[in-house]
């Protein structure tokens, strides 16, 4: 299952304790003590796997390394390391504890998140002229800690919406090299999967059914998926007794979730045209018509209606 919003509390490591120490040749007794190592930052950076954040969804903390204490002989103490978590580009970062939202919208894109703790220093750094045998040291400075919630909205160029069944699946397997799990029930897919089009990101948004803005379904939990892609495909199965009727109830929860989804280009196509006599087709064809859909038969086993979707697809692309 995807998981697509989570919160974690992040803590930057704590710098390392300065050390009080002594040369030990004779006649040479000056403080040696070195400082100790900064603490590592926690960063987030953008990758393009949509399923990131799943690597996070049990932990409640995470932290970054401390910085080791410093030694005699002059020997700092080792920086500790950074940790770096990566999580899927179209995710918002909100602090909980000041407000502070950005979004990670690049892959490789990365931001701090929770700063490490200065280093202490050691007891060399608090020599002088009237203290030549210092034994003062300090503590590193505690790390920062932050809580964030990390919510993940779906960066497509065009996204697949309708009725369980309806073939967006098989449409994105065959447009791309996706390997979304297709069979003939609804809600076979349960998650949003993503394919790549020469350049152009295809995202198959599944469980939408009426009452979906409502909470019915899965539907709920995918709408805003929705709300970040830039163009809608549409599909109606031929399959069903009324396509018409299909189509105002995808329309109606994306205005119930969004008014702003209606108002995205929409394109709206007749799938599964290979399981329909031509007649019905074209009685099907009609009555979305009637409604002033103009609707693009397509079947996944008649490389024609393809190379028609296809052709839309290259125009995104030009025009984008």
């Amino acid at each position: 299952m995807l998981v697509d919003e989570i919160t974690i509390r992040l803590r930057g490591g704590n710098g390392g304790k300065g050390a009080v120490a002594f040369q030990k040749v004779k006649l040479m007794q000056g403080p040696t003590g070195a400082d100790g190592g900064r603490g590592g930052n926690v960063y987030l950076e953008g990758v393009t796997d949509i399923g990131a954040l799943m690597n996070y969804a049990s932990r409640k903390e995470m932290h970054a390394e401390d910085g080791k204490n410093g030694r005699g002989q002059f020997i700092d103490g080792r920086a500790g390391e950074d940790l770096v978590l990566k999580i899927p580009t179209g995710t918002t970062i909100t602090n909980l504890d000041t407000g502070y939202v950005k979004e990670i919208t690049r892959a490789g894109e990365r931001i701090l998140a929770a700063g490490g703790g200065e280093s202490g220093r050691g007891n060399f750094k608090f020599r002088s002229s009237i203290n030549t045998t210092p034994m003062e040291s300090e503590e590193g400075k505690v790390g920062d800690v932050a809580n964030f919630r990390l919510e993940l909205r779906l960066i497509a160029d065009v996204g697949l919406v309708g009725l369980p069944n309806a073939g967006k699946s098989s449409l994105l397997n065959e447009l791309t090299a996706a390997k979304s799990r297709v069979a003939n029930y609804a809600f076979t897919t349960l998650e949003p999967n993503l394919g790549a089009y020469y350049g152009l990101i295809i995202a198959d948004i599944p469980g939408l059914i009426e009452g979906a803005s409502g909470g019915k379904g899965l539907g709920v939990k995918f709408l805003k998926h929705i709300e970040r892609t830039k163009v809608l495909f549409h599909l109606l199965s031929a399959e069903s007794d009324d396509p018409a009727r299909d189509y105002k109830i995808i329309r109606d929860e994306l205005d119930k979730y969004n008014p702003e989804l209606t108002k995205k280009t929409e394109l709206v196509f007749l799938t599964k045209t290979d399981a329909v006599s031509a007649k019905e087709l074209k009685e099907k064809l009609a009555k979305l018509k009637k409604i002033k859909i103009k609707a693009t038969p397509v079947s996944i086993l008649d490389a024609e209606s393809l190379n028609a979707v296809k052709k839309i697809l290259n125009k995104i692309a030009s025009e984008a």
